[in-house]
């Protein structure tokens, strides 16, 4: 499972679906980085946690993350985080990617035929994609310094 620490920087809710804008932080650094959206089935008023400002974690399966090389054009998906591949570890039917995602580390599991068909190698530049419902918001136990 990928995890992400995020603040929450917007919400916009319709009874009881919110889409909520979330600023990723950098290890060790401020959540001022990349915007992410996730649709949650909830709202500021049955999920007090759901308030700008809160830091929250952004999870999302790595069976999730689709892998971009060498886009070009306009993409529905709101969630595009550039990368860089760390490491690869090809099976029969899946490959297992891992990307360096500006200094954090995120798995991506995409079939082999695709990988292949990508031709992709340790140390190309690719877009990871996560389609907004395919996140998910989890609370925070305990606050981080900073945060």
């Amino acid at each position: 499972m990928n995890k992400l620490l995020a603040r929450i920087a917007h919400i916009e809710s319709s009874g009881h679906i919110s889409l909520v804008e979330l600023r990723v932080a950098p290890p060790g650094g401020e959540a001022t980085g990349d915007l992410f959206s996730c649709v949650v089935i909830e709202t500021p008023e049955t999920a007090p946690y759901l308030r700008p400002g809160n830091t929250v974690y952004l999870i999302f399966k790595e069976t999730e993350v689709s892998i971009g090389k060498n886009l070009s054009g306009q993409l529905s998906l709101r969630n595009q985080l550039p990368c860089v591949i760390k490491g690869l570890r090809k099976g029969a039917i899946l490959t297992e990617i891992c990307l360096d995602y500006r200094g954090i580390e995120i798995g991506a599991i995409i079939t082999t035929r695709s990988a292949e068909k990508l031709d992709l190698r340790i140390g190309d530049a690719v877009t990871g994609l996560i389609k907004a419902n395919e996140v998910s918001i989890m609370e925070m136990e305990d606050k981080i310094a900073g945060f």
